[in-house]
């Protein structure tokens, strides 16, 4: 029995030292960007190589971070963190068709995921996206969530970042990207090492086309403007 309660309070122990160690984490990613994700770990031992620089939000075009909202979440200035509309969708969509899935991720839970976890669609690894998604929401906030997400996001294989990807498919910087250019980069997202940016995939250029549309017309909107730091 003392045996036992032993382990137990060892057990705890160990639980506690962990919840402190990842809460402590989350606090410095707010300043300093995370060192290496395992996405990027399973990359470099898939042989696809690992390719990233990171640049805050205010050496990026608006262009950047406009782009990938357009195509991944535009309702991003407004949830806390969940788009509950979207999953409902998705869950339903995913009901009717068991053999497609669709994802009805936001912005900041995909950037929870890509930052703390491991690729997959696992109840466990929801349940802690869930989890990591509202501490980034309460402590980082959106802009820090915004430029995290256009650092770490894959780009192509073996390719994080924004800035690997403006370098790797248009020769430039981010800051320099043209709004067609980071459309392109924002349509190859779903699956970035199956949709080629260049040379540029079907799918990417109707895509894109489409996300061009969509960022003309949130491009007006203030709180999105105040986000991604265009005037």
């Amino acid at each position: 029995m003392k045996r036992i309660k032993r382990i137990w309070r060892r057990i705890k122990r160990t639980f506690i030292v962990l919840f402190i160690a990842q809460l402590l984490y989350i606090v410095a990613l707010k300043w300093i960007n995370p060192p290496i994700t395992i996405t990027q770990l399973v990359s470099l031992i898939e042989e696809h190589g690992l390719e990233k620089e990171y640049v805050s939000l205010g050496q990026m075009s608006v262009n950047a971070g406009l782009a990938v909202i357009a195509a991944e979440d535009q309702l991003f200035p407004d949830h806390n963190g969940f788009d509950w509309k979207s999953i409902q969708k998705a869950l339903d969509y995913n009901q009717r068709k068991p053999g497609r899935v669709r994802g009805g991720s936001t912005i900041s839970q995909q950037t929870a995921k890509n930052v703390f976890l491991w690729q997959g669609r696992s109840w466990i690894r929801k349940g802690l996206e869930t989890y990591f998604t509202f501490m980034i929401e309460k402590i980082w906030g959106k802009k820090r969530i915004l430029e995290v997400y256009l650092n770490v996001a894959e780009t192509g294989k073996g390719i994080f970042g924004i800035e690997k990807a403006a370098q790797t498919y248009f020769g430039k910087s981010a800051k320099d990207l043209s709004q067609s250019q980071a459309a392109a980069i924002a349509a190859a997202l779903p699956n970035p090492k199956k949709y080629s940016v260049k040379p540029m995939s079907a799918y990417v250029s109707a895509r894109s086309k489409k996300i061009v549309q969509q960022m003309n017309f949130l491009r007006p909107d203030r709180d999105i403007q105040a986000i991604i730091g265009g005037k």
